[in-house]
């Protein structure tokens, strides 16, 4: 992903500003607000002012995400160069459906705020659509979910906890 972010920051960073840089790489699947905050970091963009960025740009998508998906995934489904596409997201979706076992909300805030690769709000939106979770609870627990991967992020990504020591 830091690869990724890199590209995004070298390549439209010569275009357009570094805050609309942050926000597009924040808007994307994969890269969210943990790739924003590393662009926002490597164009110097100041922590204070990366972080709403980051977390409205990755926050945005999510409500379209949970009320098209389903919507999306059964007309891509009609046609056979996109059925296998869908068939793989749902399943890999489908199969991450262990956070939410302890709890939808907790579970779903978790997953989409605990960085690791394949979690994070994209994925939580469409696991949460595909298992049918309350569209509100969704939508709050995939907020604070964002809120916890932009505070670990931040630490991370602005070396924040070399400056704690």
């Amino acid at each position: 992903m830091d690869s990724l972010a890199a590209w995004f920051a070298t390549t439209l960073g010569k275009y357009i500003s570094a805050k609309a840089v942050v926000f597009i790489v924040s808007l994307m699947p994969i890269l969210e607000c943990r790739g924003g905050l590393v662009v926002a970091s490597l164009l110097g963009v100041d922590i204070v002012e990366a972080i709403p960025i980051c977390i409205i740009g990755n926050f945005l998508p999510i409500p379209f995400i949970l009320l098209f998906i389903k919507k999306i995934f059964n007309w891509l489904g009609k046609f056979e160069p996109t059925e296998k596409i869908v068939t793989k997201l749902e399943n890999r979706a489908l199969n991450k459906s262990d956070a939410l076992k302890n709890g939808e909300f907790i579970g779903l805030m978790l997953f989409v705020g605990i960085p690791l690769p394949g979690t994070g709000a994209w994925t939580g939106s469409l696991l949460a659509a595909l298992l049918d979770v309350d569209f509100k609870k969704a939508l709050v627990a995939e907020f604070l979910g964002i809120l916890i991967a932009t505070v670990i992020m931040s630490i991370l990504s602005y070396g924040l906890l070399a400056r704690l020591v």
